[in-house]
């Protein structure tokens, strides 16, 4: 016995009535050498998820369903009253359009994202989704659904509205967008001038 230990055992015969710990059974686990087969593919579908997630902002999460017949309508706070009422009578010029005819909601949520995203590269400020009406469908206004869902979703989307009759009335929306930085610019300088 080395001499701490004599020590330790000296100093404890001092104290008295010293009983050991009962030490509890422990039970020692194991991990898995490999995780199963169904828990490999949910691993796979969760990261495919994941990833188109990432590569499409718009969410697929429930969405409510409007009618054929119901306008859709957003503004964000900070649009002129004025700009938002221009934008529900037609007044602007259509600068691009979108017709999503045909399309399944994936398809249409991939073009609408692809369809925004390329107008503000090109400075549209406003734009026209043809999405129909959806009448006669299985499921009614689907894709007009999707579109009030979605729109608000792009930061770059500042408000939007159903259409006139002559551009396709409750089966497509008008979408005004943000100025680019390079037009806001433009515009800054061109009233700069002014002064």
């Amino acid at each position: 016995m080395s001499s701490d230990s004599k020590l330790f055992k000296d100093a404890l015969g001092e104290l008295g009535d010293v009983k050991p710990l009962v030490q509890e059974r422990r039970v020692t686990l194991r991990k898995a050498d490999e995780p199963s087969e169904r828990m490999v593919r949910e691993r796979r579908a969760a990261a495919t998820r994941r990833t188109a997630r990432d590569m499409n902002p718009l969410s697929g999460e429930y969405i409510e369903l409007v009618a054929p017949w119901d306008p859709i309508e957003f503004k964000r706070d900070g649009v002129q009253n004025g700009v938002y009422r221009n934008l529900r009578l037609g007044k602007y010029k259509i600068d691009a359009r979108l017709d999503l005819h045909r399309h399944s909601v994936e398809m249409a949520r991939s073009a609408v994202v692809e369809f925004v995203r390329d107008c503000v590269e090109a400075d549209v400020r406003c734009a026209l989704i043809t999405h129909g009406k959806g009448e006669g469908r299985k499921q009614p206004a689907l894709l007009k659904s999707c579109i009030k869902h979605w729109l608000p979703q792009l930061d770059a989307v500042l408000a939007f509205h159903s259409a006139q009759k002559q551009h396709g009335g409750m089966g497509a929306t008008y979408v005004l967008l943000r100025k680019s930085e390079r037009k806001r610019l433009e515009n800054l300088e061109r009233h700069q001038r002014r002064f």
